[in-house]
């Protein structure tokens, strides 16, 4: 029988007592399990690289995004698959890659599925404390795009009780506010192209969505790699038209002010002064520069296959 490790976060929204033993339960009908409690994101990451460390055959993230990141980030470029049972609140990778949105529906389909290579994005960043690297599932945010993540996890009931919503909300919030009247501080260069910019957002994978099941797609066809675009300002008509083309799938790369670039291999963001920056909506701080970097089969996770 394979092994794994069942971690648990008890704060994700529609964690209960009762569904854990159920999710336990079940996992333990197919694997030999054990069973952690991680009180910090730090410890999540430690339990989970001893669990890579000791050839454990997975670890299962019971929780949202947040929790589900940092296990991610203790298994790539290991043997150990990644597990999701999603309890959070807009779940998105689980949505993304095809996972049963009920907890126990996902935990059966886990047992059936196959450990698949998935893509990951690795960011390079030098920030106020130092030199830093983060791989994101799923998104990687600069400027604007990271400072609603980071206004938003101020209100930690209003995020567990309105999901995407509260995102939104927020979202409108600060661009009225403050990021309408910003001028360009970041420099982002990819395949020779320079351009200035206020936000960039970069998906790992088609769709990306924080906004339940509204998908955001920033090209008409699913690209074969990652995808950036960059806005150089958030006008009211400028962001408005940014969202409009992202809910209905349209083109961007017609749309002016905006740049947008797919399946490349590297991207340079240097920002004066220093600008905050998210994966897979977690805060990571701010940063003076980052490299951004696709990394094709970075982790294996249990889940459909592609297409």
């Amino acid at each position: 029988m394979p092994s794994a490790v069942l971690i648990a976060n008890p704060s994700a929204s529609q964690f209960t007592g009762g569904g854990f033993r159920l999710i336990r339960d079940t996992l333990a009908g197919g694997y030999d399990l054990r069973t952690e409690w991680p009180v910090a994101p730090h410890e999540t990451t430690e339990v989970s690289e001893r669990a890579a460390y000791d050839g454990v055959d997975a670890v299962f993230a019971m929780g949202g995004d947040g929790v589900a990141h940092h296990v991610a980030n203790a298994l790539v470029g290991t043997e150990t698959a990644l597990g999701l049972i999603p309890v959070g609140t807009t779940n998105v990778l689980a949505r993304i890659l095809g996972i049963p949105s009920k907890p126990l529906r996902a935990a059966e389909a886990a047992i059936e599925f196959d450990p698949m290579p998935t893509r990951m994005v690795r960011i390079d960043a030098t920030t106020d404390v130092g030199a830093m690297t983060r791989h994101a599932t799923f998104s990687v945010g600069f400027g604007f795009d990271a400072d609603v993540v980071e206004v938003a996890e101020l209100r930690p009931f209003a995020k567990s009780r309105f999901g995407g919503v509260h995102y939104a909300t927020t979202a409108i919030t600060r661009l009225l506010s403050t990021w309408r009247s910003e001028h360009p501080n970041l420099r982002l260069e990819c395949d020779g192209d320079r351009f200035d910019a206020v936000v960039a957002l970069t998906q790992v994978h088609d769709p990306y969505t924080y906004f339940g099941r509204l998908p955001l797609r920033l090209t008409p066809h699913a690209p074969e790699g990652i995808a950036t675009l960059a806005g150089n300002d958030l006008g009211v008509s400028r962001a408005a038209e940014i969202f409009s083309r992202a809910a209905l799938g349209a083109s961007h790369r017609e749309a002016t002010g905006v740049r947008f670039w797919s399946d490349y291999e590297r991207l340079t963001i240097d920002a004066e002064p220093t600008t905050p920056f998210q994966a897979d909506g977690e805060m990571l701080g701010r940063a003076h520069r980052a490299v951004v970097t696709p990394v094709e089969d970075a982790i294996r996770v249990l889940r459909p296959p592609a297409g």
